[in-house]
């Protein structure tokens, strides 16, 4: 029942944004909207797996049917509306030289909170860490000593990911630099990323540090903390990377999920035959 009452207050927070306070006014094309964004996540809700973008279909249909049972509407809008399908579409992924830019303009004007976002994006980046594994953070998670951070991820479960110089550098400039003022403001937290208030970081904040940076950054495509994994994953691979490592440093509980970045890399495998193979050119 719990989740039933969540999906469908997720529902009307997108009926909300969209201007429509009766359920006499959605249409199909509301619903299918809605649903179609369930697997993708926003600034305030994470990604739903098929399974769970199922059950709220089920949901909002449920909806619908009851208003119209109880006249609050003359139709139903979601009696057509289906669960979205299992098909995938290839990541979004972005040049290294874009990355760099934002990574660059998220820490550019040097001020305590500047010296935060890098650390926050070089981690996103650096270690291919989901948005709430990252802002999760605790300190003890992070061991900079050794390079190495404790990810805390989907289903309870937890991985040890190398963390590169570059992230490893910017979290110990945060660290000794900023954290120690933000945290003498809140209450105390153990959260390695931290807001002006000295509370652990937002995931709707940690989406507004990354929107701003690309901006920044002079970026007009849409970024978002899954493009930096998204791109963390598509870099190891054109690296020569095995897709198994990939799969492990991404936390995905099986290769077949992970195998799904390899189409990205279509072009990069062109490449390489076209200039090593004795006949690929004729």
């Amino acid at each position: 029942m719990s989740s039933y009452r969540r999906d469908l207050r997720r529902y009307a927070s997108f009926l909300s944004t969209r201007g429509i306070d009766d359920v006499a006014a959605v249409e199909t094309a509301d619903i299918t909207d809605f649903l179609a964004g369930l697997r993708e996540g926003d600034s305030e809700h994470a990604a739903l797996s098929a399974g769970s973008a199922a059950r709220t279909v089920v949901a909002v249909r449920g909806f619908h049917q009851f208003a119209v049972r109880e006249q609050l509407t003359g139709d139903n809008p979601a009696a057509t509306v289906k669960p979205p399908g299992a098909a995938r579409r290839l990541p979004k992924a972005l040049p290294l030289a874009q990355i760099e830019a934002i990574l660059e303009a998220s820490g550019g004007d040097g001020t305590a909170l500047a010296l935060r976002d890098r650390a926050l994006l070089e981690v996103l980046y650096g270690v291919g860490a989901r948005i709430s594994e990252t802002v999760g953070l605790d300190l003890d998670d992070l061991n900079l000593a050794e390079s190495v951070v404790r990810l805390n991820g989907k289903g309870g479960r937890s991985r040890i990911v190398p963390v590169g110089s570059y992230a490893r550098d910017a979290c110990d400039h945060y660290l000794v630099r900023v954290r120690p003022q933000l945290v003498t403001v809140g209450k105390g937290t153990a959260a390695v990323f931290l807001n002006a208030r000295g509370g652990r970081l937002s995931r709707q904040s940690a989406w507004a540090v990354l929107g701003k940076a690309a901006q920044r950054a002079g970026i007009t495509s849409a970024v978002s903390p899954h493009t930096l994994r998204h791109s963390f994953a598509t870099h190891l691979l054109d690296g020569g990377a095995d897709v198994r490592v990939v799969q492990e440093l991404l936390g995905h509980a099986s290769v077949t999920t992970t195998q799904i970045y390899t189409l990205v890399t279509v072009d990069k495998l062109r490449e390489v035959y076209a200039t090593s193979h004795p006949r690929a050119l004729g």
